[in-house]
């Protein structure tokens, strides 16, 4: 299961540099995970400066 990006994202895009998969893209407003190439090994989590990644 993917992690996900919750609607306190400010579209930083830190987590998108950081991905080493390139699961995640701008979505509307937001940054978005795609949960086909996502591998959950967490990386966006710890560069997220507001803390809106989560895991499933």
């Amino acid at each position: 299961m993917a992690h996900f990006i919750t609607d306190e994202c400010t579209n930083c895009a830190a987590c998108e540099d950081e991905c080493p998969v390139g699961a995640i893209s701008e979505g509307d407003g937001k940054r978005v995970i795609d949960p086909d190439t996502c591998t959950d090994c967490g990386a966006c989590v710890e560069v997220c400066p507001v803390d809106a990644i989560e895991a499933p």
